[in-house]
């Protein structure tokens, strides 16, 4: 009879003996989280409070600022604790959860970066019919959805895999992914392959293509157009292409080496190629967001200012 188990923990084999450097490293990334957290609350109240930013393009950057707050809290929690433990055995309820989390955290973000896109579409190819298109009611459809679907797809990929029959407990990660799960079954996983491949087309590949072919629209409108009209649309829309570019690296790297053999990459360069996935867009976003688009850098000085005097 095959040894069919349902190991009750997971052994997360990415981390590195540092000995007594576990502390300062600790403390470095508690910092970032701190960082994280607040840059991104920094986002969400200035825009929350002034009314004059409550149009589409600020509100789906609320939205991005809401997300890393979701996605990096699930990673750093449990990371923070990891650093400073002996052992990396994390229950098998925790690292189904901490994979639901992470990938709608990674769902969100390609959903709400592929519906700013159609909204500078919108504002770059069709200005005349703007404020007809993006209503309240619309924003809020596309919104909504933008959350609501990943909910459902990202959590029967999680329930297929936590069904599956394990023959071994090892996920060479720093957090629980679905893949390396997968991976470890005994029996056959054409479902769960089958599965992941229509979710992953559906909530990465057709927004990524999305996105791309909205730029290659209003690439074209911008080059009949004005030199003045161009620098207009490149400071609206170069934070987005930021953001957009940064996120499809992030998620390339971490999908390529989910892939990989592991045991062939440095490890610490698999740690920071793992990390980036989870760190660099929640700290990156509020930065750009914060620094390039005139309106939020304008008030978030107002607010700081405000709170120096009353000091």
């Amino acid at each position: 009879m095959e040894n069919f188990t349902s190991p009750p923990y997971f052994n997360l084999t990415m981390f590195v003996n540092i000995g007594y450097y576990r502390y300062p490293v600790f403390v470095l990334c508690f910092l970032l989280y701190a960082l994280i957290i607040l840059a991104n609350l920094i986002i969400i109240v200035v825009i929350s409070r002034e009314t004059t930013l409550h149009q589409p393009m600020y509100i789906f950057i609320f939205c991005l600022s809401i997300n890393s707050l979701y996605g990096s809290t699930g990673f750093f929690l449990r990371f923070l604790r990891d650093i400073l433990s002996d052992t990396h055995l994390i229950s098998r309820p925790a690292c189904f959860s901490q994979i639901y989390i992470i990938y709608t955290y990674a769902s969100y973000e390609l959903t709400l970066l592929s519906i700013m896109a159609y909204d500078r579409y919108i504002a770059v190819c069709q200005p005349l019919h703007y404020h007809n298109m993006m209503t309240f009611s619309r924003i809020s459809m596309l919104t909504a959805f933008a959350w609501i679907y990943p909910v459902f797809s990202i959590a029967i990929c999680v329930y297929l895999s936590s069904t599956l029959p394990l023959c071994g407990n090892k996920i060479p990660k720093l957090f629980c992914a679905n893949w390396p799960v997968v991976k470890l079954s005994c029996v056959s996983t054409f479902i769960n392959n089958l599965t992941g491949m229509l979710v992953s087309t559906t909530t990465v590949f057709l927004p990524l293509a999305f996105v791309l072919y909205t730029y290659l629209r209003i690439f074209l409108v911008c080059r009949k157009s004005s030199s003045e009209f161009k620098g207009k649309v490149l400071q609206s829309c170069l934070p987005h292409i930021i953001t957009f570019v940064n996120y499809s690296i992030t998620v390339f790297c971490d999908v390529a080496l989910s892939r990989y053999n592991l045991e062939e990459v440095n490890p610490f360069l698999a740690i920071i190629l793992s990390l980036e996935f989870v760190v660099i867009p929640p700290i990156l976003n509020p930065l750009v967001y914060g620094l390039k688009l005139p309106e939020i850098k304008k008030h978030i000085f107002r607010m700081l200012t405000f709170s120096k005097t009353i000091q």
